[in-house]
């Protein structure tokens, strides 16, 4: 995938935390997000089982998930295929009401199972029948049983949902302002699915026109419409290229509205937004840029302070670890020292890291290390809170994911940005203060791993030790906590920088002369 691609360091605590990498580690951190975000919380692709909400007359049965003999149901599917062609041909007396009652029959075989037939009803030539229903001019029942078929038939595997190619142009079309409402949001949420395959799936519905749409359906006031196109926008703008992203945040009414939904939704409906922030604020410098000047960042704040709801927490917190992700000038504006919204955000993400959900831990330490990547005063900032406490804590008995997580908190709070390219500048009050509070043994800890990313942590950690200690007490610390062995294991190792890195401390601190006095 592209994503492999991206640089994946953003907040590197000991050199440059801070720069040109920080648009780079957002896109890399939301495109590997784009594959997680469904993860015991909700598919990227979703079966419509029951129908979505209606201001007509048109009858949407609720469905009971129903497990059948496979065998059977493929029949069944196979037959009802026959029985709809038959009904597209059809021309006398009640045609449309044989058409909706077939299209019925074949959505309820579509709808019923945990793995619906969807390959038999393809190779049966569901496709161009429904394509013919969605024509214009047909009755909204019509409409929407075609559009709830190829909705569930666009859930299946990548060649199925391909098959919806045919399809496409209509389902867009339908997104219009003439449609109704539940026609509209069926046909959306069919459309979600599709861009929920993949980055080739997503350019042919931008080039077919479906974002103008679809953001249209976001700014009313509420209803499942709006959650439906906030999803399935969420799934078209995920990258991993910006431009969908920026195209999205620049028309009418969509930031308004975001704000709006963010402040006064319902949680299901805020998570979904909150998911388009996500993937704006990742994706695009020009979209960051936007929310950051707004009150995006208090409402978030706000959605944190006040939500027990992990699947909007997770969002939310991501949206303001994006945000703040950016070059300093940007974190400045997001985060002043000293001002209300930023011990807000603080004591948000202080209550995450002491939550019982580990997600939450690990995102609310992934958001502070991209703060920590900031100025001195952001690091001062930090540093001076209850959060220290807490990621000391964790950094000692969570797993080893929140851990190395933590392990960037940590190091950035060590180190100044360099005024020049090398080195970082040392802050060495933080420094003396983390090391006494026993944290170097958890940076070895990290060396003596397989993870390469967490191993670097660890030995540019521990060079910092080595170099800012006062009064030559670095060597005997790491020396104490067997940091030694810990780098000695890389005298051969395959990654070059970290061969050349360990070995050289070993050699700069621990040569011939090591011990002598």
């Amino acid at each position: 995938m592209a994503d492999e691609t991206l640089a994946s360091h953003k907040r590197d605590p000991i050199k440059s935390s801070v720069g040109h990498v920080a648009a780079q580690r957002r896109k890399q951190h939301a495109v590997t997000i784009g594959k997680e975000r469904r993860e015991a919380l909700v598919r990227t692709k979703r079966l419509c089982r029951v129908g979505v909400s209606s201001d007509n007359d048109v009858s949407i049965e609720n469905d009971m998930m129903i497990e059948e003999d496979q065998s059977v149901l493929e029949a069944q599917t196979s037959a009802a295929v026959e029985k709809l062609k038959v009904s597209v041909a059809y021309q006398g007396k009640g045609a449309t009401q044989k058409k909706v009652a077939a299209l019925r029959e074949l959505r309820h075989l579509l709808s019923r199972s945990e793995f619906p037939p969807i390959e038999v009803a393809i190779s049966s030539g569901a496709i161009s029948l429904l394509v013919q229903c969605l024509s214009f001019g047909s009755l909204d029942e019509q409409l929407l049983e075609a559009a709830w078929c190829l909705t569930n038939i666009a859930a299946g595997k990548p060649e199925e949902t391909k098959a919806l190619l045919p399809a496409l142009p209509l389902l867009v079309a339908h997104l219009g302002e003439k449609s109704s409402f539940p026609v509209a949001e069926q046909c959306a949420w069919a459309l979600g699915n599709v861009a929920g395959e993949g980055v080739e799936l997503r350019n042919v519905l931008l080039a077919q026109g479906a974002l103008p749409p679809l953001a249209r359906m976001m700014l009313p006031d509420k209803g499942s419409a709006v959650r439906t196109a906030a999803w399935a926008l969420s799934n078209l703008i995920k990258g991993p290229e910006p431009k969908a992203a920026t195209e999205l945040i620049k028309n009418n009414g969509v930031l308004d509205a975001i704000l709006r939904h963010l402040k006064k939704s319902d949680e299901e409906l805020a998570t979904e937004v909150a998911w388009v922030v996500v993937y704006l604020s990742a994706l695009s410098s020009d979209a960051t840029s936007i929310l950051v000047k707004s009150d995006a960042v208090q409402l978030l704040t706000e959605r944190l302070t006040t939500s027990n709801n992990l699947q909007l927490l997770i969002p939310v917190l991501r949206s303001l670890g994006n945000l703040v992700a950016g070059d300093a000038r940007t974190t400045n504006v997001v985060l002043v020292p000293g001002h209300g919204i930023t011990d807000n955000v603080v004591a948000a993400l202080i209550k995450c890291l002491k939550s019982e959900h580990r997600v939450l831990k690990k995102e609310a330490s992934w958001v502070l290390s991209n703060i920590a990547a900031g100025s001195v005063e952001h690091k001062r900032l930090i540093f001076s809170s209850k959060a220290v406490s807490s990621l000391l804590h964790l950094f000692t008995t969570a797993t080893f994911d929140i851990r190395k997580e933590v392990a960037y908190v940590l190091g950035n709070l060590c180190v100044a940005p360099a005024e020049v390219s090398g080195r970082p500048n040392l802050i060495l009050d933080h420094l003396i203060y983390l090391v006494g509070r026993g944290c170097l043994r958890g940076f070895i800890d990290l060396v003596r791993s397989a993870d390469i990313e967490a191993a670097r942590l660890g030995l540019q950690f521990i060079e910092l030790v080595l170099r800012g200690v006062p009064n030559d007490e670095g060597p005997k610390l790491v020396e104490r906590e067997d940091g030694i062995d810990a780098m000695e294991r890389f005298q051969f190792h395959e990654n070059e920088d970290l061969r050349n890195m360990a070995n050289e401390l070993v050699d700069k601190y621990f040569g011939e002369d090591y011990g002598i006095e």
